[in-house]
């Protein structure tokens, strides 16, 4: 049996008709089958079908029915021809169709009262599709800005040099003689203050002597310094011998002057002050070749701030030029996956 819901339609709509099968349980049904858009009958395609399933019917038999879906779009009256239904291999068929087809009927008198064709539209926007673009841009320049005021800033700093300045390395018997010279000039000789005078050319003897010879001279008391002086001298020459005596003499005198109060004569001061150039003259050794060392100044805490804050600067400038690419990646490719 076949049904069809209305036998009127408008060009282009769609009706169904619906093909029932009543059959015993368990039977086989074969149903007409029709291609997405064949003709049924010439003018009336077939969109599609779908089965509606099975029901139960009495006396132990079932019904199955399957609905097809028409449409036409020449305006005329149709004529439907019967479904075939095969059930365990026989054929049967339903009874035959009529679909009219009707046209739309057009004022033709009235034109003005119909739109025009359109143009192709662009979509709409939708700003829930562009915000997340949108504000990544937002920050994206932020960040640029960001990174360029702290540019400035850097460029502004002007870069701490630790410039290195190379000295001569004086030998000890240099370093000896320019002490002498400064104590000749404060004319400590000639002073009251004799304390500080034998304090200062002491200090410059055992410094000479620590240099030279290499002992803690610094940390000796003066008869450790003559016997450890000794012993280096005991293979040196007659002359260096032979200051001994007056060394240990000056030592001598100079511990007098610092710890008991013992006043000098000026004449002694002299021989005293002749005595140590005469020592530091006769073993003085002599070298061709001049050291060098470098020394870097140091720096005051200002400028190890100020050195600080580049670094920072830098690191921070590093970090927004990485942030502003990440985001420019990001934006590109979400604007691209947006326009195709």
């Amino acid at each position: 049996m076949a049904t069809i819901d209305s036998i009127e339609m408008f060009i282009g709509q769609q009706t169904h008709v619906t093909v029932k099968a009543t059959m015993k349980e368990g039977a086989k049904a074969e149903f007409p089958v029709f291609k997405p858009q064949q003709y049924l009958t010439p003018g009336v395609e077939v969109l599609g079908s779908r089965e509606e399933g099975t029901k139960d019917a009495e006396n132990g038999f079932v019904e199955r029915s399957v609905v097809y879906t028409l449409t036409s779009f020449d305006d005329t009256l149709y004529y439907l021809p019967p479904f075939k239904v095969k059930v365990d291999g026989k054929e049967y068929e339903s009874k035959s169709l009529a679909l009219k087809v009707l046209d739309f009927e057009v004022d033709t008198t009235h034109v003005e009262q119909f739109f025009g064709p359109k143009d192709v539209q662009d979509n709409p926007f939708l700003w829930a599709e562009w915000s997340l673009v949108f504000w990544l841009s937002v920050l994206m320049l932020v960040v640029l800005a960001l990174g360029y005021y702290l540019y400035i800033r850097l460029r502004d700093n002007k870069p701490i040099i630790s410039t290195i300045r190379i000295v001569k390395k004086l030998l000890p018997h240099q370093k000896a003689m320019k002490a002498i010279e400064s104590i000749k000039a404060e004319k400590l000789v000639q002073s009251e203050n004799q304390k500080e005078y034998y304090t200062k050319l002491t200090d410059a003897l055992r410094k000479y002597i620590e240099e030279r010879y290499g002992f803690n001279a610094m940390e000796m008391t003066s008869s450790e310094i003559i016997e450890r002086l000794e012993r280096a001298l005991a293979a040196d020459t007659t002359s260096a011998q032979s200051m001994q005596e007056e060394l240990r003499q000056l030592f001598t005198t100079a511990d007098l002057v610092k710890f008991a109060k013992y006043s000098t004569l000026i004449n002694e001061n002299d021989a005293n002050l002749v005595n140590a150039i005469e020592f530091i003259n006769q073993t003085k050794i002599e070298t061709p070749v001049t050291e060098e060392e470098e020394t870097k100044p140091k720096l005051t805490e200002e400028a190890i701030r100020s050195r600080k804050t580049r670094t920072t600067l830098k690191w921070l400038i590093g970090a927004t030029v990485v942030i502003s690419l990440v985001l420019l990646g990001y934006i590109v490719y979400a604007t691209y996956q947006l326009l195709i």
